[in-house]
């Protein structure tokens, strides 16, 4: 109260407002009208701050936050094939008692029962029973198509790496020389090695032999194979990649895939005219246009989604995947709720697909 005496207002009046004290110091204006001197205009200052009448402060713009809210999901039918169901076992399982079967990769036999050692699928070859890993480091097979990076030059050799537990090998007699020309290989050969692949080239290569443990040797006669040039590297579970007769897919939307079987999946523009005169050591450097680095990333982004959510990898279920993301943009893929949406839908098409 005293700064309203102060202010020139008698003791017996009712406590100011804080409407009246917002008046008195922004609007300049008394109760009775008349203006107000620098010494009333403090004493209302003052009381505003001591009456705890504030004017609130200016509210600030909140920015923009999405929320994902629960929704139903939809009911669809298993993604195994019918009449396929695959018997999946956990380390210490029983998978047989019966002791007319063998024991093959990823089993062990104890008391007479066969115990599988790792988590995976039972797959049995007549009397022989293994069990495959859901998640594993690739095991090479011969004929494998493999997508690798080169680690190290060596003597007649390159080391590769392709995913395994063991580093793969290219030898120089493996490989076609620039241009597809036949002969042996010489010392030229051997000291222009580095001219022809050198550490952190990527290439494509086909699985020649697998050695007693475990390595693999590769190969690169064939025109297809080589080294890549632009494009993508995306890494995947070895096990999600199916096995095809090709894993090379030209895709109608203007971009193609290298599926390795070692779990490594190359995304490249699609070339109008192969150039087989180079041996496959040539790479174009040219800029890649916009629209093909957008169909890229949202291809890339699809596959990314389809191994999230356990999908199997092959031409048909990435371009089923790629056509029912395009109505989402391309950075919105990987949402948690986009990306179960598309992929339920890609999996009802491919059920729908084999009827």
């Amino acid at each position: 109260m005293a700064a309203r005496h102060e202010g020139g207002a008698t003791p017996d009046a009712t406590p100011p407002s804080p409407f009246t004290a917002a008046l008195t110091q922004d609007g300049g204006a008394h109760a009775s009208g008349a203006p107000l001197s620098a010494s009333s205009q403090d004493g209302g200052r003052k009381a505003r701050v001591e009456g705890g009448a504030a004017a609130a402060p200016p509210v600030p713009k909140m920015a923009a936050v999405t929320m994902r809210l629960p929704v139903a999901r939809k009911v669809v039918a298993p993604s195994g094939s019918r009449g396929e169901e695959k018997h999946l076992v956990a380390p210490g399982d029983t998978i047989t008692t019966d002791t007319g079967y063998m024991r093959g990769h990823g089993t062990y036999v104890d008391e007479e029962k066969l115990i599988a050692s790792v988590a995976g699928a039972v797959e049995r070859v007549n009397k022989l029973v293994c069990v495959k890993a859901l998640k594993t480091r690739y095991n090479g097979e011969v004929g494998d198509i493999v997508v690798g990076r080169i680690t190290e030059v060596q003597q007649k050799r390159w080391k590769v790496e392709t995913n395994s537990r063991l580093d793969s090998v290219l030898l120089l007699s493996s490989m076609n020389l620039p241009g597809g020309e036949l002969r042996r290989r010489s010392a030229e050969d051997e000291l222009a090695m580095r001219d022809y692949l050198q550490e952190g080239d990527l290439i494509s290569a086909e699985v020649q032999s697998v050695f007693s443990d475990g390595a693999v040797s590769l190969h690169t006669r064939s025109l297809k194979y080589g080294k890549l040039g632009q494009g993508v590297l995306v890494q995947v579970s070895p096990s999600l990649v199916k096995r095809q007769k090709t894993h090379f897919h030209d895709l109608p939307c203007g971009a193609s895939v290298i599926l390795g079987n070692n779990g490594f999946i190359w995304i490249y523009p699609t070339t109008e005219q192969k150039d087989e005169e180079a041996g496959g050591f040539t790479t174009n450097l040219e800029p890649v246009p916009l629209s093909d680095r957008e169909v890229i990333s949202r291809l890339r982004n699809c596959i990314v989604a389809l191994a999230t959510q356990k999908m199997m990898l092959f031409d048909t279920s990435i371009l089923y995947c790629y056509e029912a993301s395009l109505s989402h943009q391309i950075k919105d893929i990987l949402k948690p709720e986009v990306m179960e949406e598309i992929v339920l839908e890609t999996r009802q098409r491919l059920l729908d697909l084999e009827g």
